[in-house]
């Protein structure tokens, strides 16, 4: 579906429904927190079609971009370019210690990495995403606003119902800059080894090879701790490049979403 077209029930204009989306839940967003929104910027296509509907709509807002230490460094160079009024929100550890603490790398059903990385700030806010149902299976189950008991938050995605080609078409009809990795075939951007990308990791690390340099000295740490299954890291690193699946469906989908791994629909060794 184009942006703007004419339907049999009228002309209809899908950035106008997104301005006025943002501006009916503005209220309810300040009396969660005076602040307003807290808009979930992640660098990738989505969210910055997102922030800039934001902008667009005048409403009061913060927007945050969630550091992990596994980020793309091109995405890092984009974001300090083009967003530099964006918080940059550290973590408190960052994906390698994780990996020590934990005993282990995340896979598909034990993501804890998200929760530390990727969804630790807006608590208390409305927070606002790029989630789309064209992007998964599991995405095209969400509601356009959700609650998360856990967080004290409430979630609005206003362009959930927006197709890649929309997306593409908003950014190409603002000028809107985006990160150089999808002209370089990047159909979605996330942490570098994120284990949803499956065998995609090894490309990754051959563009990107600092990172597996330090995953490695993660599972040797990790491997070293009292108790430890594995005999040595480079034993527990490739068990978890070898990508073996269980058909155990993953119940547990990022709320944020944006270009974070090729697919919510997981399954897990463990």
């Amino acid at each position: 579906m184009a942006l703007r077209e004419t339907t049999l029930f009228g002309p209809t204009d899908r950035v106008e429904m997104v301005l006025r989306r943002i501006r009916e839940f503005e209220p309810i967003a300040l009396k969660h927190n005076p602040a307003g929104y807290w808009v979930a910027f992640s660098g990738g296509k989505d969210s910055t079609v997102l922030l800039d509907l934001v902008r667009r709509a005048g409403v009061k807002h913060e927007a945050h971009f969630s550091l992990t230490t596994v980020d793309p460094p091109e995405l890092l160079a984009f974001v300090r370019e083009h967003y530099p009024e964006v918080h940059r929100d550290r973590p408190r550890e960052g994906m390698f210690a994780l990996i020590v603490r934990n005993a282990m790398p995340p896979t598909r059903v034990a993501r804890y990495c998200c929760n530390h990385l990727k969804e630790r700030g807006g608590r208390g806010y409305m927070i606002l995403t790029g989630v789309r149902w064209a992007e998964s299976t599991q995405r095209s189950k969400r509601k356009m606003s959700e609650t998360c008991y856990k967080q004290a938050s409430l979630f609005l995605h206003p362009i959930i119902d927006w197709s890649d080609a929309d997306v593409w078409a908003y950014i190409r009809e603002r000028g809107l800059p985006y990160c150089r990795l999808y002209d370089e075939g990047f159909k979605r951007i996330g942490c570098v080894g994120c284990p949803m990308t499956r065998q995609k990791r090894w490309a990754q690390f051959a563009r990107w090879p600092k990172f597996e340099a330090l995953y490695r000295r993660a599972c040797d740490r990790a491997a070293e701790k009292p108790g430890s299954r594995w005999k040595s890291g480079a034993e527990m690193f490739a068990w978890w490049m070898s990508d073996c699946r269980a058909s155990t469906p993953d119940d547990q989908p990022t709320m944020f979403g944006d270009d974070e791994g090729e697919d919510d629909a997981s399954a897990g060794c463990l």
